[in-house]
């Protein structure tokens, strides 16, 4: 989708204002004209990525049709990254990145993209260890488990991702010692309560994506035996 002179030239002045944090904003047809909305990024980290925030989102879609997210990547390239492209499926809407800096754009749209199982980028909330756990049991069994809304260090802030919702996506819990492959492992890391999960691959192996590292394929032992708070089994096994 083409963005007009008059959406790119106020997308970037927004990206410029916003640096070196990363702006956001959406592009709505109102009375048969592109629009620039300017957003607000409500993420944690906003100089690392961003989160737009919904009440935003709901006022623009109240002035008319929104047809594309711009947002900025002040510190690198605007080609999309891995956690750009996995959003842009889930807006399903067209993205357009600018680097406010070099004024170079970037592009990307829903196409049916999906992330490998091994070496993905973290960016929580969109690319973590419980999108890595949804994409496993979708793609190996056909189990879609919901996309909780989550926040950063959820664990400190009064939510329980995973003991709130666990029986409800259809998981009960197992003793350790029966883990077999396809069972899922929660973990308490520096947590007061489980904050990872993992699947169990079998022959001692998890798949799994920690904080600040890339997703992987690790032996199940150690400091993560250690951690482990729960196994669980989904009813359909």
């Amino acid at each position: 989708m083409q963005l007009n002179d008059l959406t790119r030239t106020a997308a970037l002045e927004h990206a410029k204002e916003a640096f070196p944090q990363e702006s956001v904003g959406l592009v709505a047809v109102v009375k048969g004209r592109k629009r620039y909305f300017p957003c607000r990024n409500m993420a944690e980290t906003p100089d690392e990525h961003f989160v737009l925030d919904p009440a935003d989102y709901a006022a623009v879609e109240e002035k008319g049709e929104i047809i594309a997210v711009i947002h900025s990547h002040p510190k690198s390239n605007p080609a999309p990254s891995q956690a750009d492209r996995v959003a842009c499926e889930k807006s399903a809407l067209p993205w357009h990145i600018v680097n406010p800096q070099t004024e170079q754009w970037g592009y990307c749209e829903p196409d049916g993209f999906e992330l490998p199982y091994v070496g993905r980028e973290f960016v929580f909330g969109v690319v973590d260890c419980y999108t890595l756990c949804r994409d496993w049991y979708n793609r190996e069994f056909g189990l879609n488990l919901r996309d909780y809304d989550r926040r950063d260090r959820f664990w400190l802030n009064g939510e329980n991702l995973y003991l709130d919702n666990f029986a409800s996506e259809g998981f009960y819990p197992i003793p350790l010692e029966e883990l077999q492959y396809g069972d899922a492992i929660l973990m308490q890391l520096e947590s007061p309560l489980p904050n990872h999960a993992a699947v169990y691959l079998g022959d001692q192996l998890i798949l799994h994506h920690m904080q600040g590292r890339l997703s992987s394929r690790d032996i199940y032992g150690g400091y993560y035996l250690k951690s482990t708070a729960k196994a669980l089994r989904h009813e359909s096994r």
